[in-house]
Formats: C-alpha cells, sequence, structure tokens
C-alpha cells in the first residue's frame, strides 16, 4: 500500500497501516521530513524527492494527505488500473469504533470542534478531537471504542476523496469562496463539503446554518435528519439567540438553554459557532449545564481572534487563521473602529474587494503583506490608505505607528501564509513575537 505525502496526517496512516500490517511505502516530494526515522524503524519503506508513477500503479490501494491533489497526471496510471484512491480521513473512518461527529465549513471550523468537544466533555462523555486539527483521525483508531465520541474537523480537502465516511452528527457552517487556487470552482468547493452528508443515513443527524442559502440547498438532499441553528433568529425550530438566551426552538415551545453572558468569544460572528457545538452537543446528549460550564472560561484557541496583548493604547489581535476573504471580513467587523489591517500572503481566491465594506465603516488603514500585497493595494486602495511591508515586523512596525494612540492592529490576512511562513500558525507566531518586541522596547 502507497501512502502519498508525509505531512502530518499521512506520518498517521503510514503507521496505522504499518500497525494493521500492511507492506506499506510512503512517497514524498521532500528529501527529509520529521517522523522519517519513526517510520522507517517501523518498517515503512520511504520514497522521497517525488511520487513515481509506477509506485501508484502498483499499489493495492493508495492513501493521500490532504495537501496532495488527486487530479495530478502522477495518479493517472494508478486510475488506469482502477487502484483506490482515497484520503486520511476515509482510511480511518473504516477502522473508528466509535461514533464521529464531523465539523466542516469555510470558517469556524477549530472553534466549534474545539468547543464541541469541551462541551461534551463537560457532559461526561469519552471524547477525542482532532482531524483537521490536532490529532489526525487514523491516530485515533487505536484508542476508539463503541463509547468514544470523535468529534473531527474535516477539511474540503479530506471530504473529497471519502467514499464510506459517515459521521453520526454532521456539522455545516457556512459556504464563501476558498481555495479556488486548489479546487477548479466553487461549485467544486461546495461538493466536496456536501460529502460530509453523503453518506448518512435517516439515523444520523446534519446541522446546518440556516442563514446560509447555499449550505441550505444542499443540505436539502441529505437523507439525515436535519436541525437548523441560525444566528438571525429568522428560524420557527431549530437553535437561535433570543433576548439573553441561547435557545431550543421546538413545535412545542421555546427551552432556554445558555444565558448569553456565559459566551466569552470576541467578536459576533464567533456566535454562530457557539450554535453550531450546542446544536451538535445538545443531539449527543449534552445538557444545558454542560454547555455552560464549558464556555465559562473559554476564549478561542490561538490564532483564532487571539488577543496577542497591548502597547501604548494599541490592541493587537492575532487572527492568523483567517485565511480566506470571508474569515477576514468577518474579523474587521468584530471592531466598531480603529482597525488597521494586516493582509496578504499567498492568495486563495475569492475577491478581495468585499473588504472595502468592514474597512470603510471601522477601518483606519491596511499594512499589506507577501505575495498578495499587490492585489490587496489594488483592491482597497480609496477606501483606507494603505501601505506595503516586506516582513512581519516591518507590518507590525507600521501598523502600529498607524493605530496610535487608540487603535487596534488586527492580523486578518484574507490569505494562505505559504509565502513567507510554513503555515498559519508559524505566521501567528511571528506575529506575537513582533508584539512582544514592541512591548519591550517600550519598557526600554
Amino acid at each position: 500500500m502507497v501512502v502519498v505525502g508525509a505531512a502530518r496526517s499521512g506520518v498517521a496512516a503510514a503507521e496505522l497501516l504499518v500497525r494493521r500490517g500492511a507492506l506499506v511505502t510512503l512517497t514524498e516530494t521532500r528529501n527529509a521530513f520529521d517522523g522519517a526515522d519513526r517510520l522507517q524503524a517501523a518498517g515503512v519503506r520511504l520514497e522521497l524527492g517525488g511520487h513515481q508513477r509506477d509506485t501508484l500503479a502498483g499499489a493495492d490501494l493508495v492513501v493521500v494527505s490532504p495537501g496532495v491533489p488527486v487530479e495530478q497526471p502522477v495518479f493517472d496510471a494508478a486510475r488506469a488500473r482502477d487502484v483506490e484512491i482515497i484520503g486520511e480521513l476515509e482510511l480511518a473512518s473504516r477502522w473508528i469504533r466509535g461514533r464521529m461527529l464531523a465539523v466542516t465549513g469555510t470558517k469556524g471550523k477549530s472553534t466549534t470542534t474545539t468547543l464541541l468537544g469541551r462541551m461534551l466533555t463537560s457532559a461526561g462523555r469519552t471524547v477525542v478531537v482532532g482531524g483537521n486539527i490536532g490529532v489526525p483521525l487514523s491516530a485515533q483508531v487505536e484508542a476508539s471504542t463503541a463509547e468514544t465520541l470523535h468529534v473531527v474537523e474535516t477539511s474540503s480537502f479530506q471530504l473529497e476523496t471519502t467514499t464510506t465516511f459517515r459521521p453520526w452528527i454532521a456539522v455545516w457552517l457556512n459556504l464563501a469562496d476558498d481555495h479556488l487556487d486548489r479546487h477548479p470552482s466553487v461549485e467544486s468547493y461546495a461538493s466536496a463539503k456536501a460529502r460530509i452528508f453523503a453518506n448518512q443515513t435517516a439515523d444520523d443527524w446534519v446541522v446546518f446554518n440556516a442563514d446560509d442559502p447555499v449550505v441550505t440547498a444542499r443540505g436539502a438532499g441529505a437523507r439525515a435528519c436535519r436541525v437548523p441553528f441560525a444566528l438571525s433568529g429568522r428560524i420557527a425550530a431549530g437553535f437561535a439567540f433570543d433576548g439573553e438566551w441561547i435557545v431550543k426552538r421546538t413545535a412545542v415551545g421555546t427551552e432556554r438553554l445558555v444565558p448569553v453572558g456565559a459566551v466569552e468569544l470576541t467578536g459576533r460572528h464567533m456566535l454562530n459557532n457557539v450554535l453550531a457545538a450546542m446544536a451538535a452537543a445538545s443531539l449527543a446528549g449534552a445538557t444545558p449545564r454542560a454547555m455552560t460550564d464549558a464556555l465559562r472560561g473559554f476564549r478561542g484557541i490561538e490564532h483564532v481572534m487571539e488577543p496577542a496583548g497591548e502597547v501604548g493604547g494599541v490592541r493587537f489581535v492575532n487572527d492568523s487563521k483567517a485565511t480566506n476573504v470571508e474569515a477576514a471580513r468577518r474579523s474587521i467587523e468584530s471592531f466598531a473602529s480603529g482597525v488597521v489591517a494586516i493582509i496578504g500572503g499567498r492568495f486563495k481566491g475569492g475577491d478581495l474587494r468585499q473588504l472595502r465594506e468592514p474597512l470603510s465603516a471601522g477601518g483606519r488603514a491596511v499594512v499589506a503583506i507577501g505575495e498578495a500585497a499587490s492585489l490587496v493595494r489594488d483592491a482597497l486602495s480609496g477606501v483606507v490608505p494603505v501601505v506595503e511591508a516586506l516582513s512581519m515586523r516591518d507590518a507590525v512596525e507600521r501598523a502600529y505607528q498607524t493605530a496610535v494612540p487608540d487603535g487596534v492592529v488586527l492580523l486578518a490576512p484574507a490569505c494562505a501564509s505559504f509565502d513567507w511562513f510554513r503555515d498559519y500558525v508559524e505566521r501567528g507566531h511571528a506575529f506575537k513575537k513582533e508584539v512582544t518586541r514592541l512591548k519591550e522596547k517600550g519598557r526600554g
């Protein structure tokens, strides 16, 4: 069997297959990667420096990492021989013994997945959180029991290579233009997301965003029972806000679940994630008390609307995970005024001009970074001043100078990080490092 790609999930898939007695070859375009020695010690054959057509064509099964596009010509010979080509998520799900709760969407997946895991843990369930964040599903198989609940963040790249993947509860948060550097169209991107409920039955559940017309339309074709949530509150049944309470509406009445005051997340758009997590947790048996306890003290995850400090009256917020235009727009809208937004990186598609409206309402300036700097300047000039920076240090310093004395420096890139950084995590850490440097410089 052949595993393609030595990222976190590829390594986990290779280890799972070896533990199950398979002869495994892992192919990788790089000449070295973390975990190579461990895999070789376990008996995995490594093929580095590129993916070989003959290796893939001769496999009984090909397992691809999410970052590897299966449309590449190198897979053609394998397809011609009818070799099954699946992703790590699909592979692992075939051996998982517990129930799976899967979360997808353009934005908010990680926060919702993490919060849902907290709620179920608070309810006393045995929970493992992972997938596209944290622990790959393949690394959860050995510990999986019939009582285990696997809360799994799922990306479009993972879902597009599924064939039998069937979550008990599927959560679809939203859909906006994203990953158009990989998917040929928005329709293709939406179809990949929709695979989250493709194999569900009437015994399963779909939790969907009733405020999103595309998600609502796609969900209408699901065989599972459908449960809506709506930040707008415009639903007769489902999960919504009603005054100072988060409620569940049914045909027989409205049940108060959690006081709004228990939510400590920054940004109105984060309330959407709270609703989705509560809907899924409630279906899985969590009580209002357990959900309230999970919300109190939860201020989000690293790199998602994360407070990064204050210098001289200027606040810094790290939203490095806002890697698409819609996520960046929601970030900017979270602040009434004084926003100096750091935007740019490797462009993934979408319309940067959608940021003009929130910037005109609450923006003070934009600092453009990375490969997309010229695109950012062309899209946003004329709404607020736009300056370009040549490094994260340069960007933070320029943004700070503009935000003084009372503004907000917001890292909301609307782009991938792969021009300057390994990933959004490294980008967020670089931002926070420069904020710390500013603090120390101020003390000096």
